[in-house]
């Protein structure tokens, strides 16, 4: 009789009122597969869950949601130490999905960082570490991105580089002695005959014995303590390939030298320079490999080493220098030329130009007065300034930005689901073939057929290369996504780098987004019996009341008269129409023409002067008074400058432009033919642009939407690629993919091409790594020796196999020179 090993979780779960929610949480808890028990206590707002071998903590949060509720969960960061191919990722993944209380585990090779979503208080830190552990590896928290973490991370990147760069020395020093006798054996007429006159065959032997014996278990140990544990354990990688090639090369020229009667007569050779040259190029390529890794990681270190070390704080009257991690929010912060700006707030006195680049991408410094809003790791310029700290340590928008980018490079694309179902099987399939290789070469092929199946098998075990495969997506993704953020474009979702080079249409939002945002009062036209001033000063007191722009912009131009703006009586407005309410006892109503017909006003007596403005480009509004319709307003919101070129750049990528406004058609027509946008959505009330967007992705069109991320969360979320226009400090955007830092759209072809060139980049990887291995392995196995007489010695090809990832994270690092598509244009 077997007994069945049951897990028990521990479940927070919120949402529950009454012992109904009890009944519905346990019932649905119950149907997962695998659940045995599930017991829900209301008072402590959680669930005790057994589950079986089936059953899942992913099943069981799924059904706590479907009924209505939700379990508590947190993202854990864990830094992965050991990993060297894409097998290596898989394993770390299934150790960390099979711990009890992990929803879902993704590790990334090259930032060598695992990203593992947890149920709160069903999972700590020391089982995810021990499940690592089991699996072969080792694990720590990650810390938080700070200087003193990038400073420790870089360290143990240059201790790495250099324990490799070691090991290739005296790998090479021992080898090379090796190498160039065997090939003066081979190629120089009569060095045979000097090697038997001097030191004689046998003794040779030996010497090649003890320096391929020294390089396999000094130099080449690291494989050995990493691959024979994952034989072991029936989960072999990249180290148990190299392992098992090197040491069948190293077996069998030991028995060879030592005992060669335990061979068949005539195939006592000796491959000790095969088996040293291979771990030595194989170092090799670890090292260049370590080495061009630590260049994809250079952004973020750029990023994390822009935050300012101290900061010149106003305490008790004078000025003390503290570090910035005592700085708190409220201090008041002295900065002098050519310092940089420690932590975010507001200007109180003082002014100057900020360079705010690491931002941006711009580099034309911009002007900071009185109240102007300044950030941590911008550079001040000229003069000198002080200003009140607002968000300090982890809030600051540096911060969010370094958060967003790693979040970014950690993702996992759609694209790599694929090398994640060939890399599951990769390595026991190429031992596989080698196992064949190695029985079909001695069965069927010529004299000394033992010789020629050994060497053939180890070339195949030494060609085989998951590392270039597990390293194609994920480099290309950082070094890609670091890019963008110094262009001021950060991916806050990974999987939008994928997403956005598939758009065909780009929408965006009109109000603040292709406009500055500031609409000005341009036309004020009144009917008879009217007095323009009263009909302004009327319409700017109902105005205080409402947040929105053109609210402001008449409340503005009223103030430049120098009009009494008394205070409103009563208030209501109606979004996406307009506002109405009492002044000075008067009704007086002010919105877009559709609200006036709601009103039942005849709008015939300003049609010219509407249709004029609506050609000109500007938004026509009308005011009624006592029940008569009383004036006709203009209000125009200037284009942004950068706006046209953003529009021309997106025409020339191939794309569509399409824009969408609560503007009346003949105003957003206007704008649109000023502008060369090819689609209109016009007259769209705020809660309509979900709907628009829908009616773009007719025909499976995939649209990218670009809004200001504040009243556009829903559209954002609704297209296939959102992209929000940060306010240059508004970088924590939640229902956007990407930010554009600064305002600038510029930014959102950056983001549109970069996203393609990134995916250009990962399909290359993928194409050589793929293709790689598929065209190799058969060489190596001996495919070409029936018909040219070829054979892939496993020196060439321990060779082909280092310079395979090496050329994978070459052609990742190209990203790094990918250039604005507006460099040096400026506004």
């Amino acid at each position: 009789m077997t007994t069945t090993t049951l897990r028990t979780l521990e479940i927070p779960v919120l949402g529950m009122t009454c012992a109904s929610c009890v009944g519905r949480v346990e019932k649905a808890i119950r149907a997962a597969p695998g659940v045995k028990s599930a017991t829900v206590n209301l008072a402590a707002e959680r669930a005790r869950v057994e589950l079986d071998e089936v059953g899942s903590p992913a099943a069981v949060t799924q059904a706590i949601r479907s009924a209505g509720y939700e379990p508590i969960e947190r993202t854990l960061e864990l830094k992965i130490g050991g990993m060297t191919c894409a097998s290596c990722v898989g394993r770390v993944e299934r150790a960390l999905k099979a711990a009890p209380g992990v929803l879902d585990a993704s590790v990334n090779l090259a930032t060598e960082r695992a990203t593992v979503r947890v149920l709160e208080g069903a999972a700590d830190l020391r089982a995810l570490t021990d499940a690592v552990a089991g699996a072969g590896y080792t694990a720590e928290a990650a810390a938080p991105p700070d200087a003193t973490s990038g400073d420790r991370e870089q360290a143990a990147r240059a201790a790495e580089i250099h324990s490799l760069g070691r090991a290739v020395a005296i790998a090479g020093a021992a080898t090379l002695p090796l190498f160039v006798v065997e090939m003066a054996l081979h190629f120089v007429p009569g060095a045979h005959d000097w090697l038997m006159g001097t030191l004689g065959m046998t003794p040779w032997r030996i010497v090649s014995f003890v320096l391929a014996t020294f390089v396999l278990f000094g130099p080449g140990l690291r494989f050995y303590r990493k691959g024979v544990p994952n034989l072991v354990r029936l989960t072999p990688d990249m180290n148990s390939l190299v392992v098992l090639g090197a040491t069948a090369a190293w077996a069998f020229s030991t028995v060879a030298t030592f005992v060669p009667r335990w061979l068949p007569a005539g195939t006592a050779n000796v491959y000790f320079e095969a088996a040293a040259v291979i771990v030595t190029l194989i170092l090799v390529g670890r090292w260049f490999e370590a080495r061009a890794k630590g260049q994809t990681s250079q952004a973020i270190r750029r990023l994390v080493t822009l935050q300012a070390k101290t900061a010149r704080v106003e305490r008790d009257g004078s000025e003390i220098e503290l570090p910035i991690d005592q700085v708190t929010p409220g201090d008041v912060i002295a900065v002098r030329p050519g310092e940089r700006i420690p932590v975010d707030g507001s200007v109180l006195s003082g002014a100057s130009f900020v360079d705010e680049s690491m931002l941006t991408g711009e580099p034309v410094p911009v002007e900071k007065g009185e109240g102007a809003k300044v950030v941590g790791g911008t550079i001040n310029t000229t003069g000198a300034f002080r200003f009140r700290a607002e968000k300090v340590g982890a809030e600051t928008v540096l911060a969010q930005i370094v958060r967003m980018v790693e979040a970014a490079q950690g993702a996992k694309l759609p694209i790599q689901a694929l090398v994640d179902r060939v890399t599951s099987w990769f390595v026991p399939v190429v031992i596989a073939i080698a196992a064949v290789t190695f029985g079909v070469w001695l069965a069927f092929g010529p004299q000394p057929a033992l010789g020629f199946a050994l060497v053939n098998a180890v070339a195949v075990l030494i060609i085989a290369c998951p590392c270039a495969m597990g390293l194609a997506t994920p480099t290309s993704i950082m070094v890609g996504t670091g890019r963008a953020a110094e262009l001021g474009v950060l991916f806050r979702k990974g999987e939008a780098l994928q997403a956005l080079q598939g758009v065909e249409v780009v929408a965006f939002d009109k109000t603040g987004t292709l406009t500055a945002g500031r609409p000005e009062l341009t036309d004020l036209a009144v009917a008879d019996g009217f007095i323009e001033d009263e009909v302004l000063a009327l319409v700017a007191a109902l105005e205080t009341r409402s947040e929105h722009p053109i609210a402001r912009a008449i409340l503005k131009a009223a103030e430049a008269r120098g009009l009494a703006v008394p205070e409103p009586e009563t208030f209501s407005s109606r979004p996406g129409y307009g506002a109405e309410g009492r002044v000075a006892g008067r009704a007086v109503e002010v919105g877009a023409d559709r609200l006036m017909r709601d009103l039942g006003h005849d709008l015939s007596a300003f049609a010219d002067q509407a249709e004029r403005l609506g050609e000109e480009g500007k938004s026509p509004l009308y005011a009624a008074v006592d029940g008569r319709l009383a004036a006709v307003i203009a209000v125009a919101d200037p284009i942004k400058p950068t706006t046209p070129a953003a529009i021309a750049a997106i025409h020339a990528l191939g794309l569509k432009v399409a824009m969408i406004t609560g503007d009346n058609r003949r105003t957003a027509e206007a704008v649109a033919r000023r502008l060369g946008i090819d689609e209109v959505r016009a007259e769209v009330l705020p809660d309509g642009k979900v709907a628009a967007i829908r009616a773009l992705q007719d025909g499976d069109r995939r649209v990218a939407f670009v809004g200001d991320g504040v009243n556009d969360a829903p559209a954002l979320a609704a297209a296939d690629v959102g992209l929000a226009v940060g306010g240059g400090t508004d970088v924590a955007i939640e229902s956007a993919d990407v930010v554009l830092i600064g305002g600038d759209l510029r930014g959102a072809v950056n983001a549109i091409a970069l996203s393609r060139a990134t995916m250009r980049n990962i399909r290359q990887n993928l194409v050589w790594a793929f293709g790689y291995n598929v065209v190799l392995i058969p060489v190596a196995a001996g495919l070409l020796f029936p018909l040219f007489g070829w054979l892939l010695s496993p020196m060439l090809a321990a060779g082909a196999m280092a310079l395979s990832s090496v050329s994978v994270l070459t052609n990742a690092l190209r990203l790094r020179g990918f250039s604005s598509r507006f460099e040096g244009v400026h506004s």
